[in-house]
């Protein structure tokens, strides 16, 4: 980070990036703990890459704790929040990053567990998680933070049996919405960040290389999105000082794709 323009105010700061053990989440992860931030890493699965992550930044001088926890179970939520609080004694910042497409399902193929599989992981598991991170909030001075990820699908629906995936996403930028609304008396300000097509392992997966080039085309800027371009979104939102006057935004980071 030699090189990089320090944010002063995210320094000491206590934050929890869900679904951070890769993809956006785990570049998050890493740039606040560069900045200074003490940072959880959360995730229901891969804890070894988690682990890795946590090891890298104590590594370069940072502070980390790896928290596992499969927010979209009941109860889940609460624990990991407790714990990192209880850990970093407090909590400033969520980043609600967890969630995914599970997988592409037609609508005559989808069954009532898929459904649940779905909303369970990209909503129930945010908006508990929301909830008790504005209850750790509500006991700090300053307030806090919290930004959520949702998707370019919420505004286009999505690819072929991506419906759920992309509706789950729209109910996450209108509850980005509400929340504001609802927390700005407690100094919680609430926004979200809207990626285009971003070239993870996730989204990997999900798209062929000729879907991806397809997608390419549509892009003003000629190619698809990398985890580093979203970063520096993140970091303004999670900032006071770059930020403070911000709340109930979408941000669209899409290289122009969506205007």
């Amino acid at each position: 980070m030699t090189d990089t323009i320090m944010i002063p105010d995210l320094k000491g700061k206590r934050a929890l990036v869900t679904g951070s053990t890769m993809g956006i989440g785990a570049a998050v992860a890493k740039a606040l703990a560069a900045h200074g931030a003490s940072v959880a890493i959360n995730g229901a699965t891969h804890a070894e890459r988690g682990q890795a992550i946590v090891d890298d930044i104590r590594r370069a001088g940072g502070t980390a704790e790896l928290v596992m926890g499969d927010l979209s179970k009941r109860g889940e939520p609460e624990k990991v929040v407790a714990a990192v609080a209880d850990a970093f004694s407090g909590l400033d910042i969520l980043i609600n990053n967890a969630g995914g497409i599970i997988n592409r399902t037609l609508i005559g193929d989808i069954t009532d567990d898929f459904f649940d599989q779905v909303l369970d992981l990209n909503i129930r598991a945010l908006v508990m998680t929301t909830k008790a991170s504005a209850a750790q909030f509500r006991k700090n001075e300053t307030g806090g933070v919290i930004i959520n990820t949702t998707s370019i699908a919420a505004r286009n629906g999505g690819g072929p049996g991506g419906s759920l995936y992309a509706s789950s996403k729209a109910f996450i930028s209108n509850f980005t919405r509400s929340m504001a609304r609802e927390l700005a008396p407690d100094n919680i300000r609430v926004n979200a960040i809207s990626p285009g097509t971003v070239a993870t392992e996730t989204n990997l997966k999900y798209h062929t290389p000729e879907m991806l080039e397809r997608t390419r085309l549509t892009i003003p800027m000629q190619r698809v999105g990398v985890e580093e371009d979203c970063i520096g979104t993140y970091l303004y939102l999670a900032s006071e000082s770059l930020s403070g006057y911000v709340t109930g935004q979408v941000i669209e980071l899409n290289g122009g794709q969506i205007m």
